[in-house]
Formats: structure tokens, sequence, C-alpha cells
């Protein structure tokens, strides 16, 4: 376990939004559907982006890095081919990373490989439960003796899929990404409204990218079995969730330029910048740079904020409304209990650290701002969103910050450490 020892200090400066490390995955996916010769950029060789490198590697795919250009190689001719007409298993550890093991499952499914999907952290614990329900009916033997490590043999057959859009939208992601390859149609039918659907119109975007079509119905999506990927070459977009940190930062301390970010991306956690707008920080959009600089902060009457579509905004929100005049709810964030952390009880006590005036709530928490915090220790519970979150609450602390694993940025940002400091974030040194 590493700390970080943060003082006080502004954030000044520009700095380029990394690669979107949801847009990446996905890109790298169905270029390896495509089965054919292809390369993404910009790049970043984040933990949970090595995962589905190690992946697609164990299916076949040669994936080599460029480092001075970002760029990301794909030889993948002979992805999902290894056992063709075989029983041997292969195993897919998918680190710490729910994209790579919820996206991979039914595409390896889709393929006709027995494979065994291991993983390390929370990752063992967190839902699947989902797929064991839908994919024995549909030609799939599923072993397990809760979560992981999860087997699966046998070929996927077309059909309807029908599950709860409220656990996960990266199980609705999966199926789009594996259904388009089989012989027949298939359908998807929720039974729940979907949360954080923006990623599934993420993914849908991606399929068109690469030749492949998905409709959306008043029940689910439907999707045309038979289809082909076609080789591309990916532009990553820059990430909109990691960009929110900054653009707090300056809105709470200084003045941030982010660079690299669409204001027409489908990225839902775009949201932050209407949402900082409300509070009354200063956001100007100038082509694809977005700055906000220090600002008078107030929530609004009646402040609450409804993240069923924006949950991983919640530990750096609850930064904001810690540092806001007035008081926020911040409400339909249960899931968060079954990501890298129990992430409401960990912003919670984070924030609580460092003097934060933090309730928690079943589904979510309740803020009163103030005007500094107070110097503390916070737990970073191996969490990088607590982390990073912490880091930015550590501005505008009255002394001395410490927050624990700090190591665990590099799951999402391993840059983040860098570009703090750069922009004038100050880490005491031991």
């Amino acid at each position: 376990m590493t700390e970080k020892h943060i003082l006080p200090s502004q954030l000044f400066g520009r700095v380029a939004a990394p690669p979107a490390k949801s847009d990446a995955h996905r890109g790298l996916i169905c270029a390896c559907l495509s089965r054919g010769k292809a390369t993404l950029h910009p790049i970043a060789l984040s933990r949970d982006i090595q995962a589905t490198i190690a992946c697609a590697e164990a299916l076949g795919a040669i994936i080599t890095y460029d480092l001075t250009k970002k760029t990301i190689n794909i030889n993948a001719e002979n992805f999902g081919l290894p056992q063709k007409g075989n029983n041997e298993k292969i195993t897919l550890d998918c680190g710490e990373s729910g994209s790579t093991l919820r996206f991979f499952i039914p595409i390896a499914a889709a393929l006709g490989l027995n494979v065994v999907f291991t993983g390390e952290g929370r990752l063992p614990k967190r839902p699947i439960g989902v797929y064991e329900d839908i994919l024995p009916p549909q030609g799939i033997a599923c072993k397990t003796k809760g979560g992981l490590p999860f087997e699966i043999s046998g070929t996927l057959q077309s059909g309807v899929f029908t599950l709860p859009g409220n656990v996960s939208s990266q199980f609705v992601s999966g199926l789009l990404m594996a259904l388009p390859m089989l012989p027949q149609s298939s359908e998807v039918v929720l039974t729940s409204p979907l949360e954080s659907e923006g990623y599934v119109q993420m993914t849908i975007s991606t399929l068109k990218r690469f030749g492949v079509k998905v409709t959306k119905t008043a029940t689910g999506y439907s999707i045309p079995g038979g289809q082909k990927y076609n080789p591309c070459n990916y532009e990553v977009e820059g990430d909109w969730s990691q960009a929110a940190f900054w653009l707090v930062a300056g809105a709470i301390s200084g003045s941030v330029t982010v660079t690299g970010l669409s204001k027409n991306s489908l990225q839902p956690d775009k949201k932050i910048a209407e949402i900082l707008k409300t509070y009354g920080a200063a956001i100007e959009f100038d082509g694809d740079e977005v700055t906000a600089e220090l600002s008078f902060l107030q929530a609004p009457d009646d402040c609450k904020i409804d993240v069923c579509q924006i949950p991983d905004l919640v530990p750096i929100l609850a930064v904001l409304a810690s540092l806001s005049e007035g008081k926020t709810k911040i409400t339909n964030a249960q899931r968060l209990r079954i990501k890298e952390s129990d992430r409401l009880t960990a912003t919670a006590r984070a924030l609580r650290a460092l003097g934060g005036l933090v309730q928690e709530n079943p589904d979510g928490l309740e803020i009163s701002g103030t005007e500094m915090l107070k110097p503390g220790k916070a737990e970073g519970k191996n969490d990088h969103r607590i982390v990073m979150a912490t880091a930015i609450a550590a501005l505008l602390c009255d002394g001395k910050t410490t927050v624990t694993d700090s190591e665990s940025i590099e799951k999402s940002y391993p840059t983040f450490w860098d570009e703090y400091t750069r922009l004038g974030g100050r880490l005491e040194e031991y």
C-alpha cells in the first residue's frame, strides 16, 4: 500500500484528456472481432486496458504498442481460432476490469470457446450472475461456485435474451458485441429501465464504425445475425470521466483547460460540465477544449442529482458538493456498492476524514458544503476514483492530506499524479 501526502495548492494550466478507457475497450474488442488488421490511437496502457489486451492475445490476436505514437497495432487474423475443434480450456485473466470480464464472456460463448475467466481484487465478487441466468438456455454450460473463476463451454445460440437493466450496462454491451456474429437474429429484452444507457449507445456507435448494425426497440435491442465486422483504424475519444477531476479542480482552486474532449460525445460523464454550471462554475467550450475557472460555487436550491446514468462521477461530485455552499443530495447510486470498493461508503468516509459533512444513505449521499476541508488521512480503498477525488479535495484542505492506495490510479489513469504535479499540485516527499 502506497500513500501520497498532499499539500494545499491551486491547479493552473492545460491538460490533455487521457484516452477514454470505455471507448478503448470497445474499439479494441471490435477490431479483434474483425479478424483483420487495425490500429487504435491514442491509447493509454492502464491496467484495465492491459487486461483487455491480454485477453485478446490469449484468444489469438497479435497486439503491439508504439509508445511514441501511443498507438496499438492489432493483427486479429487468428482471433478466436486457437481451440477450434478441440476441448482445450483457455484462461482469461481479467485483472480488476469489469468491462473486460463482462464483454468477453458472451464473445467467447459466441465463438464456441471453452474459457475459464479469472480476476483479482473485488472483481471475483462483482455480479456476473446475469450471464449464469441467460446463457444456459442458449447453449452455454456455466460452472461457478459464485463469482470467479467462471467457466463456460458450448456455442451460443441465437434467441431472446431477457435481463434487468439496473445491474450493469456492460452485460448489454457484451451481448450487443457478440450476438451479431451468430447465424440467426437475436433480441435483447430489458425487464427494468437501463442505467448507464449512454455506454450502450457508445457500444452501438462503435459497432457501426465496424459495419455492424443494432436497432433499439421499445423493450431493448434487435440484433440481426450473420453480420461481419469490418477492420478499421479507430480513433479513441478523450475521457470525460477523467476530465471531470480536472474541471472540478479548476472550479474550486484555479483555472484548468482540458483538451481533446468532444462536446458531441456519447459518454454520459460529459454531464459534468452541465452540473458544474448549475453550481455557478465558469465553464467555457472552445472547440475540443473545456476550461473551468475558480468560481463562487453554490448548490442549486433543493439540489438533487440522480446519478443512475452517471455513477462514475459520484466521488468527484461529492468533492464538488463538499466545497460548495448549500446542500446536495446524490441519489440512485446503489450500484456503487459493487465497484472496486463500496464506493458510497468509501467516498463518505474519505471526505469525513477531511472534515466533510457527508451522510451516507442506502442509495446515495447527502452533503453540506464548507469553504475549506481539514487535514486528515483518507483511505483510498484500492479504488482509483476515490484516490483521484481525494487528491482534488486536498487542494482546499488547510493542511496536509494523506491518501492511501495511491497506486490504484494505475487502473484507469496511470499519469494522473504526473499531471497533478505539473499543474501545480504539491506532494510532500519523504
